[in-house]
């Protein structure tokens, strides 16, 4: 299935969970992506979501989404440990897929989406929003322009205050898998996978658990063949924060890598905020800001989808499918070593 420039992407949403209605909600006004059909097992919660964000149909079933000839694609945005078996289910039918973050639960889990959908011939996306913000395409020309030289370490950290750790959020819930660094933790190894572009050779990390299992607070330190080093950091007990720094042969990047942005000074209607992108070129001065146009993540992200689907540009599928299993792999590798307590390689979880 394709787009063309006089149609949009016509969209399913897999579900109607909070993180579905605000990306219903940024994406309703893009002339690249039509939402035609959301699928909820409860019908009714399906027709009061169609109700909300005027979507044409509805469906009581996530099967009878994906049976819906006329979806060109589906967004997923369920819990992690259902994002590998819908996605699978969904490239069989000939759906493409826009997939929440973290893809899969592990490595193996992301090889068999996108084998399902390298045999199906349709599209599978992980749905980081930030990559797709033009930040994020500022962030890139002056790597790869050579702004700060090459690249030495990366540091970044992601963390929030989880208000009920013992309850129903499924943070909390290892069966949903939850935990800091499936949920804030990926965040970070998204921008450290963007700026060294390749896997680490080997991790050592820590996890803090919590009352039910998951892990509160996760630190990791990855080290790459060339010698250079990335550090992240995620918590789900600490204040909110999202930064990282970039720390180049010949300068400085720091930026706070927001899936959602908004102009400074201006009081944004669903509390996005303003974020910083400044370079420090040379080994001295003062930091640059470099501006941006801002918006919603998960506008940007569809439109992206759509403008990759409409050209059927599989060779930037597949380069993002290179990230997405390099950051799988290095999640599996992680969670291995803070269970033993040891430099685990990540080729061993490749």
């Amino acid at each position: 299935m394709s787009t063309t420039p006089h149609r949009p992407l016509r969209l399913g949403i897999l579900g109607c969970a909070n993180i579905a209605r605000q990306f219903a909600r940024d994406v309703a006004p893009s002339p690249l992506v039509r939402i035609d059909a959301v699928a909820s097992r409860d019908a009714a919660k399906a027709a009061q979501f169609a109700a909300a964000f005027g979507i044409a149909r509805t469906h009581g079933s996530y099967d009878a989404l994906l049976d819906d000839d006329a979806i060109d694609a589906i967004y997923i945005p369920l819990p992690n440990t259902m994002h590998a078996p819908w996605a699978v289910r969904a490239a069989q039918r000939g759906r493409h897929v826009l997939c929440e973050k973290p893809l899969a639960m592990s490595l193996a889990e992301a090889r068999s989406m996108f084998d399902a959908a390298r045999q199906h011939g349709v599209m599978l996306l992980e749905a980081y929003p930030w990559w797709f913000q033009p930040q994020t395409a500022a962030l890139l020309d002056l790597l790869h322009g050579g702004a700060i030289g090459t690249v030495r370490a990366v540091q970044a950290s992601f963390g929030f205050t989880l208000r009920d750790p013992e309850g129903t959020n499924i943070r909390s819930l290892p069966s949903m898998g939850g935990g800091a660094l499936m949920d804030a933790g990926c965040y970070c190894l998204s921008l450290i996978r963007l700026a060294i572009a390749r896997a680490p050779q080997r991790v050592q990390a820590s996890m803090r658990l919590g009352p039910t299992g998951v892990d509160i607070a996760t630190t990791a330190t990855l080290h790459y063949a060339d010698g250079a080093v990335s550090q992240l950091s995620c918590a789900m007990d600490a204040a909110l924060h999202r930064h990282a720094i970039v720390v180049g042969s010949d300068g400085v990047l720091t930026t706070e890598f927001l899936n959602h942005t908004a102009e400074p000074g201006r009081p944004h209607p669903w509390g996005y905020l303003p974020s910083q992108l400044r370079v420090r070129r040379g080994g001295s001065g003062p930091f640059e800001a470099v501006r941006s146009p801002t918006g919603s993540g998960f506008r940007f992200a569809a439109e992206a989808f759509a403008t990759v689907v409409a050209a059927r540009d599989f060779a930037a599928i597949e380069r993002a499918a290179r990230a997405s299993l390099d950051i799988a792999a290095t999640l599996d590798a992680i969670t291995a070593s803070a269970r033993t307590d040891a430099a685990v390689d990540v080729a061993a979880h490749a």
